[in-house]
Order: structure tokens, then sequence, then C-alpha cells
């Protein structure tokens, strides 16, 4: 069975941080990247960050470059997501899922989702 479970979010003040975990289980995590996607209501998912495979290579949405940094624990079979100097329009729910390919943060690439977790901002 394929899970991927998220925990970490909650509610924050503008300025703080948080750090999310995506859980996995099911599926061969090391050749797998783990990509972080948010959706805010009303407003399409979008793209936040990923992590290849076993190189462990990251890219990030220019909205969040410097701010949020993601890595992974392949023993664990789990990737994280540090987020930094929080903003309002941060505001979402955040899914991970994972790709076979690792060729980037497009949300079709994605075979495996999680089912969110809420990070809210007040300002």
């Amino acid at each position: 069975e394929v899970q991927l479970v998220e925990s970490g979010g909650g509610l924050v003040q503008a300025g703080g941080s948080l750090k999310l975990s995506c859980a996995a289980s099911g599926f061969p995590f090391d050749d797998y990247a783990i990509a972080w996607f948010r959706q805010a209501p009303g407003k399409d998912r979008e793209g936040v960050s990923f992590i290849n495979g076993r190189d462990a290579t990251t890219g990030y949405a220019d909205s969040v470059k410097g701010r949020f940094t993601m890595s992974r624990e392949n023993a664990k079979k789990t990737a994280y997501l540090e987020m930094n100097a929080l903003k309002p329009e941060d505001t979402a729910i955040y899914y991970c899922a994972a790709d076979a390919s690792g060729l980037g943060l497009l949300d079709r690439l994605y075979d495996y989702w999680g089912q969110g977790t809420q990070v809210t901002v007040s300002s």
C-alpha cells in the first residue's frame, strides 16, 4: 500500500518558521523525487519545491527561493520542507507527492499524493 503522510502544519505569525514532514511507504523511496505543492482557496495548485532521489538535487519556485529548504532522510523514508520568513501569502494546504522520473516540479509527473497539511500564516 502506497502512503504519503504530511505533518507539521499549523498556525504561525508572519516572519516565523515551520518544518513540514512527509513520511512515505509502499514504494522505492530512494529512487523517487519528492515534491511539495500548495493550494490556497480559489487559486490553482502550484509547485513549491522538489528534491530528487539519491543525488538529492533541489529546485524551488521563485516565490520561496531563499526562504524554504528541502531535505530528505532516505533511511527514514521521510522528506522535509523547512520554511522560514513565512508570509501570509504562504497560507495554503501543502501536499507532498512522489515521482519516479526526477524531471522537475510539474504536477502531472507525480504518481502518489498525500492528503495535505494546513499552513496558516497570520499578519
